[in-house]
């Protein structure tokens, strides 16, 4: 293919992260220049509508002039400063008292760091300190979940359950423990309830801590909604039923808001709108609208008091990172929450929800798609070779990245999870730009129907 100078000086420069470097070289980079509201346009002046909020973060969509103006209006005051030894600055304190009143714990605390990686090690790392201060160090096993996605360090790496993001990457550490995941459509026994499916996996957690002991077991670790694994929404039981069980064996709950925080669930974080109150949340992507490199983990009274107390005996909480709660990061989520409030956000989202929830249902009775799945503005479609068997395609046939490609063309990002299409627009979509993007994800549909058409059968079985 044609490339610009740009694009050259890319392939020659830059390591895309969870890219196939083959395939980028094949085709070059998608290199975009340009945002006005849901609307994203590449260096070539071709636009798209951006149905996955960049990577789910970009809540308030591509140029929102309020989050540029406090940027730089806090650089003029103060560009940088750290947060250790005392030091503070008036952004990040302002910052944590909002955040900390729009949470199921505020009267607990919040430490800042820079991504959803940094805040998911920051919660394990509490939790080992948490058990320390509670005179019982061996609690260090950390239960997550198959198909779990909770960051791209080492130690998130090795909390996930899919296998691109642990590969060479994660540590073989075997305090790391995995359930099933909470995915009724291809877990589910033959008529099983969802009630019923949520026991057996609680059950099976249950059986879990009994043959580890609970006395080795610090935490367990779980997105409201498993994102990258899938979109993965839980049957309504799973999480009361889990936090109970969790909560006999002196086990702490921890909740990856990463994706789910901040609105995209119908409620200000996924842990609400699913009936969970955990002792800690990581957040990030949507606390600033994705315009600034910002997470934060929140951690509950009761967890804070123990924290302080061992950090205290020990002298210093030993952890934190150079740019938490720098003031520029922290000016610009700042102002990103005061939107979300002033624009009423969440009876935004429940107000477009049924719109939402409508347009993915549409899509469920088309030939290539399994299964349709949405809460709040997030959804996805799960392709199937045969509906009726739930049969699923090759995974060499490469169907949902083929989706992609061609969702593309129509004009249009969304990012596929192997066959299943994540669906997680900007929560200032208009209803009007809502049918648009469903009406290029048919088009897009339709045209791969008509391109596995042209494959022999046995070639997608």
């Amino acid at each position: 293919m044609m490339r610009n100078s740009l694009a050259q000086t890319d392939l020659a420069f830059v390591l895309h992260p969870q890219t196939d470097p083959a395939l980028l070289e094949a085709e070059g980079p998608l290199i975009l220049d340009r945002g006005n509201g849901v609307f994203v346009t590449d260096s070539s002046g071709r636009s798209y509508l951006e149905g996955m909020s960049s990577l789910w973060c970009a809540a308030l969509g591509f140029n929102e002039p309020r989050l540029a103006r406090a940027a730089a209006e806090q650089i003029d005051r103060l560009g940088t400063y750290h947060t250790f030894n005392r030091r503070s600055n008036p952004a990040v304190i302002e910052l944590a008292e909002r955040l900390l009143a729009l949470s199921p714990m505020p009267d607990g605390k919040a430490i800042f760091a820079n991504s959803g990686s940094e805040a998911v090690d920051t919660m394990i790392k509490l939790a080992w300190l948490y058990h320390a201060g509670q005179g019982a160090p061996a609690r260090r096993k950390i239960i997550s979940r198959r198909r779990a996605y909770h960051g791209s360090t080492v130690l998130g790496a090795t909390l996930s359950g899919i296998a691109s993001m642990r590969g060479a990457f994660a540590w073989p550490d075997p305090g790391v423990l995995f359930a099933e995941a909470p995915h009724f459509y291809t877990g589910s026994k033959p008529g099983e309830s969802e009630e019923e499916f949520a026991d057996r996996l609680v059950g099976d957690i249950a059986a879990m801590i009994e043959t580890e002991g609970a006395e080795s077991i610090a935490a367990m670790i779980a997105e409201p909604v498993m994102g990258a694994g899938g979109v993965i929404i839980p049957p309504a039981s799973y999480f009361p039923k889990l936090a109970d069980l969790l909560r006999g064996h002196g086990i702490l709950l921890l909740s990856d808001e990463v994706i789910c925080g901040f609105g995209r669930t119908g409620e200000w974080f996924g842990c609400q709108t699913f009936g969970f109150r955990p002792n800690m949340m990581s957040v990030a992507k949507a606390l600033s609208s994705g315009y600034q490199p910002i997470g934060a983990t929140l951690l509950s009274a009761e967890v804070h008091a123990v924290v302080r107390a061992e950090a205290s005996r020990l002298g210093v909480l030993g952890h934190g990172f150079t740019y938490a709660g720098h003031p520029v990061t922290s000016a610009v989520a700042l102002e990103t929450l005061k939107i979300y409030e002033e624009m009423d956000l969440l009876a935004r989202v429940r107000e477009l929800a049924p719109l939402f929830r409508a347009h993915v249902g549409a899509l469920a009775a088309h030939p290539l798609v399994g299964d349709a799945r949405a809460v709040g503005l997030i959804g996805a479609l799960e392709l199937v070779a045969d509906r009726a068997t739930r049969r699923p395609f090759a995974a060499s046939d490469g169907v949902g990245a083929k989706l992609i490609a061609l969702a593309l063309d129509q004009g249009l990002i969304l990012r596929n999870l192997g066959d299943t299409i994540a669906i997680c627009p900007p929560l200032v979509i208009a209803p009007a730009e809502l049918d648009l993007l469903f009406t290029r994800l048919r088009q897009a549909l339709d045209a791969l129907s008509d391109t596995l058409a042209a494959i022999p059968q046995e070639k997608t079985a």
